[in-house]
């Protein structure tokens, strides 16, 4: 016997109603629609392989002394990991 994992989703599924994704105050200028295009192209592991990069980097600064060189580079890695889900997100659901 099967055993769901949710057994009210078969309700609840019942009283969904999509809601509009494009309304004309959510509308995207042409920029932001060349800008999505362009990170589409850029693969995901680049920003993946940046981020352990910053890290190594970071690492290695602080083992050797230059404290202000590692903590400088230890900020970038939350914004690369936040850029390479973004540009997965685009691949994912396409620039709309």
């Amino acid at each position: 016997m099967r055993q769901d994992t949710n057994p009210a989703s078969h309700r609840s599924m019942k009283e969904y109603r999509a809601a509009a994704v494009m309304r004309a105050e959510h509308a995207e200028n042409s920029l932001t629609r060349l800008l999505e295009q362009q990170a589409a192209k850029i693969p995901s592991d680049v920003f993946l392989f940046a981020s352990l990069c910053s890290m190594a980097f970071s690492l290695g600064a602080e083992l050797t002394g230059h404290e202000r060189a590692a903590r400088f580079t230890s900020m970038w890695v939350g914004p690369l990991l936040i850029m390479g889900v973004y540009t997965k997100m685009v691949k994912t659901f396409g620039a709309r």
